[in-house]
C-alpha cells in the first residue's frame, strides 16, 4: 500500500458533495474552477499524456506522473512559476538593506472584501502604495523617490479572512535632482509606522467612499443594509476613528536574504499541504501559528465543509494580479530606473544567487522516493501514451 501525505485535494474530493450541498449556490465562477483544478491536479482526470511514465530505479515500480493544474492558489503548483518569477527579480536587487512593511485592513473593512474582493484589494495596493511613496518623497522623512514590491495576502493562519500586504521596500530611493541616491539616515529604520498608518487609513477612506459613490460597491444578504448611503458612511466614520496597522519588521541582511524571503512569501497560497495532520470522521486538523501568542505553533481542528470553504475565501477574481511594483521598480520604467540607480550607487551588474537546484533550474527532475521500497527514487522512463488514464494493472508494480 502506498503512503500518501494527506493534501487539501484529498479534503476536496473526498467531501465535495458535502460542500456543494452546502455552499454550492453561493460560489463564484473562479472559485469552482479553483476547487476543480485543485481536486483533480496530477490525477487521471488531467489525464497523462504530456508526462511521464516514472519508473524505480531500485525495485522497478511504475507509475504515471499526471498532469499539474498549474492554477495559482493550488499548494502543489506554485514550484516553476516562483522559479520563474525569482530569476526575474533577482537582477532587479540593489547593494543596499531592505525592508519588509505590513498593511493589514481593519476588521470593520474586512467584511467588504467578502463581497467586493477586486474592488478592496485594488484600494488596499492602490492607499499602500500612494502612502509609501508620499511618505518617502517628503522631505522631513527620506525625501526620495522610492521603489518596491507589494504581495498581497488574503489569510491568517487560521484561514480566517484577514487581507495585507506584504511590502519589500529598499532601503533609499532616487533624490529629487534625479543625480543622487539618498539612503536611510538610519539603517534599521525606514519611515515611522504611525506616520504611515494614519496615510494608508485617511486614502483607503477616501478611495472607498469613490467607489461606493461610483456604484462599485455591492451588498447582499446580511450586509444589504450597506448599500444605504447614511449606514456605509457611518461604517467609513467608524473605520476613520481606529488606529490601522503598519507594521514593520526589521530590515533584511541583502539580496541574498531577500530572495530567500520572496521564495517565502510570493507564491503561498491560503494553507500548505505541509501543516495538514489529518482527516477523519469529517474533520481536519492542521498547525497553524499563533502570531498573538508568541508565534507558538498549535493544532486546530475544523468541521471538513468549515475547511473547505474558509479555503476557497482566498480565491481572487480572475485575472486579478497579486504581486506588483511601485515607483521606481515599476513595469513601465523599470530597466531605465534601475540602471540609473545602480549608477548613482556605484554598483556593480547584478549577481545572481543560487536559489537551490530544483528553484535555479525548473526543468530539472525532482528525484521523487519510491513509495513501494522506499530506497530507490522514481526516474522518467518514457511519455505516457496519448489517452492513458491508468497504467495496465499488470505493470503498475513490479516489485
Amino acid at each position: 500500500m502506498r503512503d500518501h501525505r494527506l493534501e487539501v485535494a484529498d479534503v476536496f474530493r473526498t467531501y465535495e458533495k458535502e460542500f456543494f450541498a452546502q455552499w454550492g449556490h453561493v460560489l463564484s465562477p473562479p472559485q469552482r474552477k479553483a476547487f476543480e483544478a485543485i481536486r483533480d491536479c496530477r490525477t487521471a482526470a488531467l489525464g497523462g499524456h504530456l508526462e511521464y511514465v516514472e519508473q524505480c530505479d531500485t525495485c522497478g515500480h511504475l507509475a504515471i506522473s499526471y498532469n499539474s493544474c498549474r492554477n495559482r492558489h493550488c499548494p502543489k503548483c506554485q514550484a516553476t512559476a516562483r522559479a520563474k518569477w525569482l530569476a526575474a527579480r533577482e537582477s532587479e536587487l540593489l547593494p543596499v538593506p531592505y525592508f519588509h512593511v505590513v498593511f493589514t485592513l481593519p476588521k470593520q473593512i474586512v467584511g467588504l472584501a467578502l463581497q467586493n474582493a477586486r474592488e478592496i484589494y485594488n484600494i488596499l495596493f492602490r492607499a499602500a502604495s500612494e502612502a509609501l511613496l508620499t511618505i518617502a518623497a517628503d522631505p522631513k522623512r527620506l525625501g526620495a523617490a522610492i521603489g518596491f514590491l507589494a504581495v498581497l495576502h488574503t489569510w491568517g493562519q487560521n484561514l480566517h479572512l484577514h487581507p495585507h500586504l506584504h511590502c519589500v521596500v529598499p532601503g533609499g530611493g532616487i533624490g529629487p535632482d534625479g543625480e543622487s541616491w539618498i539612503g536611510c539616515r538610519n539603517p534599521s529604520f525606514l519611515l515611522p509606522r504611525e506616520v504611515l498608518g494614519a496615510r494608508f487609513r485617511n486614502v483607503f477612506l477616501t478611495y472607498l467612499r469613490k467607489a461606493f459613490g461610483d456604484g462599485k460597491l455591492r451588498f447582499h444578504g446580511e450586509m444589504a443594509s450597506l448599500a444605504k448611503p447614511g449606514a456605509f458612511e457611518a461604517l467609513c466614520r467608524k473605520a476613520g476613528k481606529i488606529k490601522w496597522v503598519v507594521f514593520a519588521k526589521a530590515p533584511f541582511g541583502g539580496p541574498e536574504q531577500v530572495l530567500k524571503y520572496l521564495a517565502r512569501y510570493t507564491h503561498r497560497v491560503a494553507i500548505s499541504n505541509s501543516r495538514l495532520i489529518s482527516m477523519e470522521d469529517g474533520r481536519v486538523t492542521f498547525e497553524w501559528k499563533d502570531y498573538a501568542d508568541g508565534n507558538k505553533t498549535k493544532i486546530m481542528t475544523l468541521d471538513a465543509v468549515e475547511f473547505i470553504r474558509r479555503f476557497l475565501l482566498h480565491i481572487l477574481p480572475n485575472g486579478f494580479v497579486r504581486i506588483r511594483q511601485y515607483g521606481f521598480l515599476a513595469n513601465r520604467a523599470r530597466g531605465e530606473k534601475l540602471a540609473l540607480c545602480r549608477s548613482l550607487l556605484d554598483a556593480p551588474a547584478p549577481i545572481h544567487h543560487a536559489l537551490g537546484d530544483r528553484e535555479a533550474n525548473p526543468k530539472e527532475p525532482v528525484r521523487k522516493p519510491c513509495p513501494i521500497c522506499k530506497k530507490g527514487h522514481l526516474v522518467p522512463i518514457g511519455l505516457v501514451p496519448a489517452g492513458w488514464r491508468t497504467l495496465p494493472p499488470h505493470r503498475q508494480d513490479s516489485s
